[in-house]
């Protein structure tokens, strides 16, 4: 099965007041394993940045001047993309941004549910873990995956985190490092998985028999200080 596990970065949160994409990252994953491919853009949105998006992801209007608009690179992501399952956290709002970029082509291209199949990995969370924190650093935070690279959201880095944390959510097991570590030009992964067994049959310590006199002695110890059957006794 091929997976794409995709973040991105926008001008702000709200699609429907016509905040556009500034970077798409994706990291791919056949039959749970990454395989090193990934995709990474960063987007020129023809508009400002809200404050409170520049202070998440570091990203400044400045340094997406020089880099390409949706359209040029369209074609290129979409291949990269299509046929996968794609896994995203808190899917809606990545999908609702990335349509909305498509729907601004509007070349026919249609929508990304016309290409692939979407996994929610928020959506799992809360349905697993209900009435706790479930954004990407509480799950790094709970599932024991290093988020100490994450000083600012960046989509490369949050696609990583993700991985792990899809991995650790959906088999119990825990894959200590997927980051991709840069050597020359060339990203290569190092993964270590540790299986969980669940055949080994737990072991049981039982109480020698001097243990068990002096627990009876304490047990009576508690009866006479309580003028009768402490509630102790009664819950050994």
């Amino acid at each position: 099965m091929r997976q794409i596990i995709l973040d991105t970065e926008t001008t702000g949160l709200e699609v429907r007041q016509g905040h556009r994409l500034v970077e798409i990252a994706c990291v791919e994953m056949i039959e749970r394993r990454l395989t090193g491919r990934h995709y990474q853009t960063y987007l020129n949105p023809d508009r400002a940045i809200d404050e409170g998006a520049r202070q998440v992801t570091g990203i400044e209007d400045e340094f997406l001047l020089d880099k390409p608009r949706f359209g040029e690179v369209v074609q290129e992501f979409l291949a990269f993309i299509d046929g996968a399952e794609l896994v995203i956290h808190n899917a809606s709002f990545d999908i609702g941004f990335l349509n909305a970029e498509l729907a601004l082509l509007a070349n026919g291209l249609g929508k990304i549910g016309d290409r692939c199949s979407v996994l929610d990995t928020l959506a799992m969370a809360r349905e697993r873990y209900p009435g706790q924190r479930n954004s990407l650093d509480a799950l790094c935070k709970r599932l024991g995956v290093d988020n100490s690279r994450r000083d600012l959201h960046g989509g490369l880095i949050d696609a990583q985190l993700l991985a792990d944390v899809y991995l650790a959510m959906t088999s119990g097991q825990s894959a200590l490092d997927l980051s991709f570590e840069r050597v020359g030009d060339q990203r290569q992964q190092a993964v270590i998985v540790i299986p969980v067994s669940l055949r080994v049959r737990p072991l049981v310590l039982r109480a020698a028999n001097d243990e068990l006199v002096l627990h009876e002695q304490r047990l009576d110890a508690l009866d006479k200080s309580a003028g009768g059957q402490s509630v102790w006794r009664q819950a050994d």
